[in-house]
């Protein structure tokens, strides 16, 4: 784990996020001044969450925003993603509370539960008092499937930028500056596999208003709600 510059700034960091409490000066810097915490977010009451009838993925570990140039085409946001920002940043499974080193950053990983279809990162920056414009957001979450179930597609939204993995697999991706609309990019048919699937995305924003929302379509395009979402691999 990198070491952090400051040891309470993530718990502090996440009581911000849910309170509205201000962050510590650091030395030789001034208090960040109180934000109002996230109107649409809030921190998981339970091991897991079965979505509504209408299937929307509403837990989610968010990597707290990294600063990338906003540019939305394909091959740029192609080459933002991929490149290396921390360490097997396409496989790890983090942990709330976990840190990664990010140039001369420290940035947390945060759980959220939100209270909408869908996650709005606009609202967990800036209660953090973190950059909501050109930047990059890392997004991860397991759903668990109670059986294999196969022709199911992964259909999403986002402002604006993204790129979708499925258990390591990329399956989905949107592109150019766009507001988040509800099955905007759908894959195609995948399997969730019995047990836990790891469900990862990347969202660049240019400016503005930035947000994500997911969810499986079944054979039939009706919402998959035989599952639930939970925080790590192990169905917890």
């Amino acid at each position: 784990m990198p070491r952090l510059r400051h040891p309470i700034l993530p718990v502090l960091g996440a009581l911000a996020l849910f309170t509205g409490a201000a962050l510590p000066a650091t030395s030789g810097s001034q208090p960040a001044p109180v934000r109002a915490p996230a109107p649409t977010l809030a921190r998981p009451a339970s091991p897991t969450k079965a979505p509504a009838a209408d299937g929307f993925l509403r837990r989610w570990l968010l990597l707290e925003p990294i600063r990338v140039p906003g540019q939305l085409t394909q091959g740029v946001v192609q080459a933002a993603v991929k490149k290396d920002y921390f360490p097997d940043q396409l496989t790890v499974m983090p942990r709330d509370g976990d840190t990664v080193s990010v140039g001369d950053q420290a940035l947390t990983w945060h759980a959220v539960d939100t209270t909408a279809y869908n996650v709005n990162l606009f609202h967990f920056a800036y209660a953090l008092n973190k950059p909501t414009s050109n930047v990059l957001f890392w997004a991860v979450t397991v759903v668990n499937a109670p059986r294999d179930m196969p022709g199911v597609r992964l259909a999403i939204g986002s402002n604006a930028a993204s790129i979708w993995w499925l258990n390591g697999e990329e399956v989905i991706a949107l592109y150019n500056d766009r507001q988040s609309v509800i099955d905007d990019g759908v894959s195609r048919r995948v399997t969730l596999r019995k047990g836990p699937n790891v469900v990862r995305t990347a969202v660049i924003n240019a400016g503005g208003a930035t947000d994500f929302c997911a969810r499986f379509l079944d054979e039939k395009d009706d919402p998959v709600t035989g599952i639930t979402v939970s925080l790590g691999a192990d169905g917890k």
